[in-house]
């Protein structure tokens, strides 16, 4: 029963979801907690795992919740069915794409869905925040080293270009010298 849901949720998952792999945590976290697969708390952490495990986010997501529900049959069965509706939808797209791709519907629906993922990324980004106590109303030295962190890796990223694999290595020794 587990596997077959597994299966159904991650596939639809595939079929509607846009945007990416960031794009899809709002959607993930509401079947993982709904379920009973994950708490909140595990699913942060999956989040973070995820996000810096080599390959797709959405894909790496599905994998570490399958796993966490029903071991390795869960997580081949979730991976599966994350990967079989990209595959299927690549393949219908791109025969039809190169006729359809300058069509004035199609392109206004890819300009209506740009906003939509932005917005995803952003309820997922605040979500994770709150989950983690870094957006808190009560001021302690925790959550102001953790805003500093964050504002300091964004400014990096974003005005000095930094490679985001050096902003990763130097947020965690940071948060090792801090926090340890």
């Amino acid at each position: 029963m587990v596997l077959w849901e597994l299966f159904k949720t991650f596939f639809i998952m595939g079929f509607v979801s846009f945007g990416g792999g960031y794009a899809m945590i709002p959607i993930i976290e509401n079947a993982a907690t709904q379920y009973g697969w994950m708490s909140a708390e595990q699913l942060t952490n999956m989040i973070a795992i995820a996000g810096m495990s080599p390959g797709p986010m959405a894909t790496n997501s599905a994998i570490l919740v399958g796993y966490t529900a029903a071991g390795i049959e869960g997580a081949i069965v979730s991976a599966l069915a994350m990967l079989f509706p990209s595959m299927i939808l690549v393949l219908t797209v791109a025969a039809f794409f190169i006729k359809l791709h300058h069509n004035p519907a199609v392109e206004a629906m890819f300009y209506g869905l740009k906003p939509l993922v932005t917005s995803l990324i952003i309820f997922a980004a605040i979500r994770f925040a709150l989950s983690n106590n870094i957006v808190s109303v009560r001021f302690s030295w925790h959550a102001l080293s953790t805003l500093l962190i964050f504002g300091l890796s964004l400014f990096a990223l974003m005005k000095l270009r930094w490679n985001p694999i050096y902003v990763i290595v130097l947020s965690g020794l940071v948060g090792v010298a801090l926090y340890s």
